[in-house]
This record gives C-alpha cells, structure tokens and sequence, in this order.
C-alpha cells in the first residue's frame, strides 16, 4: 500500500500539465485511438494547460497588485484573515494524510460508480482530487481535535473526501447536457470540486429570478452583444477598457512605467488574457477529441445501455466563455470592496482573484448564458464564499500546520484562508455537520445525502438510456 501511495504522490507532484497529458495518452490508448493519435492528444492538452496556466498566471500578477494599491486608495481597511490563494490550498491537500491516499481512493469510487451506473462521468482529472482531499483534511482536522486520535482522522477524513467526490460525480453529471449545449464542450463534464460547489445556489438563484416579473425578462447575452456592437463588443476591447478603469482606480499612471505599472499597461494586458484565455481552453479541446470520440464509439459498441458517457476535466476547459470572462473581470475589483464592507467577513481577497471566472463556468448553462443573472448571482455567490472563507480559516491554519505548510505565518498568529476551496459550500457543510453533531453522526448524514444522489442519478441515467435506444 505505501508502494502505491508513494507512487500517486509522485505523479500527482509532477502537476496538471505534465499528469494531464501522460493521462491522456494511456486513456487513449486503452481506447484504441492509436499511439499517435493519442500521443499528439496528450502533448496538445499539456500545451493548452501550460498556456492557460500562463495567461491566468500573467492576469493575476497584473490584477493582484492594482486591487492592492485600490484598498490603499479607497483606504480600506486590512483584514486579518490572508488569502493564500489555490496553489497553498492543493499543497496543503497533497500534503495532508488524506491527500496521501485520495487518488487510488477517488479512482476507486469512479470505478464503482461506473459499475453500478451512478455516473456518465470517466473522472480523468486526477490532479484535481486535491479538492476532495481537502475537504478531507479539515475534517480530519477537527475529528483529532475532538478525538486526539490520528487513526480517527484519517478515516473519516477519507470517507468524508470520498463522499464529496461522489456528490461532485453526480452535480457534473447533471450539468454536462448544459455544458455541451451553453459551453461548446461536447462529451464532457466537469467534475470539478471547487465549480460544482456553487451550482445549487446557482439553481435557486435563477428559479427566483424567473418568479420576479420585470428582473426575468433581462437577458444580456455577451455573444450577441459582441455581434450588436462589432469591435466594441469584442474580448480583446472589453478587457482592456476594464484594465484602464482598474488602472485608474488603482491610481496608476497612464504612461510612465519608471514609477510601477501603468494603466495602459494593464488595460492591454487584461485584453491579451480575454483573448488568449479562450484560444488556450480551445487548444485543450482539439487535444481531447480524439479521445473523446474514441471513447463514444467504444461506449456506443459495448455500453450502450449506460446512456451518454462523459470524460471529466478541470473546468479551466470552459472558462474562455464570453459571459464567464466578462463578468469575472467586472467582478474582481468589485469582490474587494464586497469584502472589505462585508458585515462578519475577515478575509480580504488577493491570492485567489485569478480564479473568480471558475466560480462561473457551471453557473453558466444554469442561466442559460444570461450575463444579467450570472452577474447577480455571482455577488450572491461571492457574499455567501466571503463568509465560508472567514469561518473555516481557523481549520485551514491548522491543516496547513500539520501537513508542515506556512509554518512561519502560523508561529506568528497568522490565520489563512483562500477563495479556492476555502469558500467552498459543500466542503463547509460537510465540516460543519460533523461539528453540530458528532463524526460518526455528520458522516451517517453525508453519507445518505450522497447515496441518495448516486441513486437518484443512476434512476435519471437509467431513463436516459432507454430514451437514446428509443432513437429520441
């Protein structure tokens, strides 16, 4: 078992970019897409995510500073809380007890839902398990502090990592026909632990929306908005002229850039990251393909009683949308100042604004492409993640302590947290439930939540089938 665990460690260290496309390539293979087919498949994926990686990379060190010096302008105050962002939060999770087993864990809970037909979704988004893993560290986390047993910990921080990825299973399920339809993604889901947490809030959000008379008949489609307006409704203009007002407000100059960053500056930059965003994303689709479509035929040959059969990816796949972008970039600088005034809030984002558009890519196909919505919801959604963050930072320190992360912020008093996956729903829930009640208790409960789900699913998968073998 140490051999094996020692083994997924070193692969899940070597990261998205490098684990993607070897991944890739023997799922290709298995599939019997031909080794060249299925080795271009995998460097074109490790490509796209190095690319993406970059771009979003490039717009968080650019977005970053100018929302800093914006707190200083506005004379917002310093929280206390510090968002370390998404890298500190998956090291924290590969770095925990359970992250030491989540991948062999989750491979084996895909296979069984696979088998017993719970899913449509073949999860090759290994790297991504961390989210899971890290719902499971806190756990783990709060079940020795009650506990003081170690043994304790690890098992219900494992059954609690494997119970969230069974609801993630089913959430990515259930999006992926809008995914196809809203994203341009055909033949994939996104089982993506952080994206799937906001889709039922999404879901009720858009359900009293379309019960308001007046606000459910706004609709503001950037696709077509970018039609209406030709070149001023374009990416590459929409972010730079958002890139100029950070800019401005950020107090840069427009030119000089002796003295720091300039607003031109930013504003070409922001327009680079709308344009290069969705080319990278669509570099990752040419690379999967092949693959998906060796993977409908075989479904198609031998499973045909399954119904559809998704592949599951990160949801870095859909965040080159329009809507998702645009409302992302206006959404950043607003999400400080919603911080900042925020009643119980003690987290001030900085870290983790680059991954504000992963929030939206599922929230998306819920409202049907309507920037309107997604931008109400999206407040909601920031509101609601500002509040998580703030409550579960004291067991993100305490993670971070034990899997030997940040020990010097934590010797000095430093409480840390993170929008990714620090203000994550179903991760708080799970946590919490175990608090109120007892471990064993909190667990009974997920547990049925979670198989409840996987059979209601397999009930929905099951229908699906028997409408595709009756050609509708």
């Amino acid at each position: 078992m140490q051999i094996i665990i020692n083994f997924f460690e070193t692969v899940a260290g070597f990261g998205a970019s490098v684990m993607m496309p070897i991944i890739i390539f023997i799922f290709g293979l298995c599939l019997r897409a031909g080794v060249g087919k299925s080795l271009r498949a995998g460097l074109t994926v490790g490509v796209g995510f190095i690319g993406l990686n970059l771009v979003i990379g490039m717009m968080g060190s650019h977005l970053g500073p100018a929302v800093e010096s914006m707190t200083y302008n506005f004379g917002f105050v310093q929280l206390p809380v510090m968002d370390v962002g998404w890298p500190a939060a998956a090291a924290i999770a590969f770095g925990s007890t359970v992250g030491a087993v989540i991948i062999p864990v989750g491979l084996l809970i895909n296979i069984v839902m696979l088998l017993t037909k719970t899913t449509q979704t073949v999860n090759i988004d290994i790297w991504n398990y961390w989210h899971f893993a890290f719902t499971g560290a806190l756990v783990a986390v709060l079940v020795e502090g009650l506990t003081g047993s170690a043994a304790q910990a690890l098992a219900f921080g494992t059954v609690a990592a494997g119970l969230n990825m069974i609801i993630v299973m089913v959430m990515a399920d259930v999006t992926a026909p809008g995914v196809e339809e809203y994203n341009g993604l055909p033949g994939i889901s996104l089982p993506h632990g952080f994206t799937t947490s906001f889709v039922p809030g999404a879901i009720v959000l858009n359900w009293i929306m379309d019960k308001i008379p007046g606000l459910n008949k706004v609709d503001i489609d950037m696709t077509k908005m970018q039609v209406r307006f030709g070149v001023f409704g374009e990416p590459i203009l929409v972010g730079t002229f958002l890139g100029i007002v950070i800019g401005a407000a950020a107090g840069y100059h427009l030119f000089d850039t002796s003295a720091g960053p300039s607003i031109l500056l930013l504003g070409i930059t922001l327009g680079a990251a709308l344009v290069l965003i969705p080319k990278m994303a669509a570099m990752l689709m040419e690379g999967l393909m092949p693959i998906s479509d060796a993977a409908g035929e075989l479904i198609s040959k031998r499973f045909s009683s399954r119904g559809k059969v998704y592949i599951g990816l990160d949801s870095a796949v859909g965040i080159g949308h329009p809507t998702t972008l645009a409302v992302s970039l206006i959404l950043v600088p607003l999400a400080v100042f919603i911080a900042v005034i925020l009643p119980g809030n003690q987290m001030l984002p900085m870290a983790d604004l680059a991954v504000i558009p992963f929030m939206f890519v599922l929230i998306i196909p819920v409202v049907k492409n309507n920037g309107f919505r997604a931008f109400i919801i999206g407040i909601f959604t920031l509101i609601t993640g500002f509040w998580i963050a703030t409550n579960l930072a004291p067991e993100i320190t305490q993670a971070a302590y034990d899997s030997g992360f940040m020990q010097a912020e934590i010797a000095g008093g430093q409480l840390i947290s993170s929008i990714c996956d620090g203000a994550v729903p179903f991760t708080w829930g799970i946590l919490r439930v175990q608090e109120w009640t007892t471990p064993v208790i909190g667990t009974v409960i997920v547990a049925v939540i979670s198989v409840a789900m996987a059979v209601w699913n397999r009930i929905r998968i099951g229908k699906e089938a028997a409408k595709l073998a009756a050609g509708e």
